[in-house]
């Protein structure tokens, strides 16, 4: 039988600084990392200001993880060390795994309104950290927009809905993303594995994630759920949209310094010796 998902924790995003001083919004990260395994951060930057995100994120580096940033709206400009650059626009995904270690820059351009996007970093298994460092760019209309039921519109940027599968397929980790739209009132139903750490963040309107849960979530709000096999939402008075996104657990140790994720304190160590020497990069 299968049981409806209830919602574990609800959890404001909170106002911080990355960067050269872009001003976003943390929906969660080290704190929360160990409730959302394979999941160790996700940030959530909009402005209609171009003095909050212009400076942008000058070169700096990552190992032993994935960094997925997704554009709603507005233009990023890309550029690493091993040779990739591009332009992510509105709507566009870029899947970037870290592995070994890489140096990148992600610069958010002008734009007239306001500019949302986010990214989601996925941790790496042990036995993959060190792999050659990996780069994929998909545009928004390689990603399949999907009506599973009345008043529901869903982006499948990774995993499979309604025989429909996402862009993003030769993943590390096995990880669901989706960018779920719901008119007023209407209901999104969806099966997500028992065994699968799942989550929600929600960036317009409201809904109800958990039927015996009476109040709405918000927008910039964070959605952890319990385990069971169903996410049921209900969007609210003005509809709702969000990423639900799900992924297998890793269930092994983290040694966290900034970008760089390891499994132990002496990785860690290693990895910023290797960047003060100028050995960081494994695979250019």
């Amino acid at each position: 039988m299968k049981t409806t998902r209830a919602v574990d924790k609800v959890l404001k995003s909170r106002p911080t600084t990355e960067g050269a001083g872009v001003r976003l919004k943390r929906a969660f990260g080290p704190a929360e990392a160990s409730l959302l395994d394979p999941f160790l951060l996700l940030d959530d930057f909009h402005s209609a200001n171009p003095d909050d995100y212009l400076v942008g994120f000058p070169f700096h580096p990552h190992r032993g993880i994935e960094t997925v940033t997704y554009v709603i709206r507005g233009v990023i400009e890309h550029r690493d060390t091993i040779g990739n650059k591009g332009v992510i626009n509105s709507g566009d995904v870029q899947w970037m795994t870290a592995g070994s270690g890489i140096l990148h820059q992600e610069m958010p351009q002008r734009y007239d309104g306001m500019m949302q996007g986010f990214q989601l970093w996925v941790n790496l298994p042990a036995s993959m950290k060190m792999i050659k460092p990996r780069y994929r760019e998909v545009k928004s209309h390689q990603i399949p927009s999907i009506s599973p039921s009345d008043g529901v519109q869903v982006k499948v940027i990774a995993g499979r809905l309604e025989g429909q599968e996402g862009p993003i397929r030769d993943l590390v980790v096995k990880v669901e993303y989706l960018d779920v739209a719901i008119q007023p009132h209407k209901v999104f139903s969806h099966q997500v594995k028992r065994d699968n750490s799942a989550l929600a963040y929600v960036f317009e309107g409201d809904g109800f994630f958990d039927p015996e849960n009476a109040g709405p979530v918000k927008t910039e709000h964070l959605v952890i759920f319990k385990k069971g096999d169903v996410v049921d939402i209900k969007a609210g008075e003005k509809g709702i949209r969000f990423l639900l996104v799900s992924g297998m657990p890793i269930r092994e140790p983290i040694a966290w310094g900034g970008p760089i994720v390891m499994n132990t304190q002496e990785e860690l160590d290693l990895a910023f010796k290797e960047l003060q020497e100028g050995e960081f990069i494994k695979n250019g």
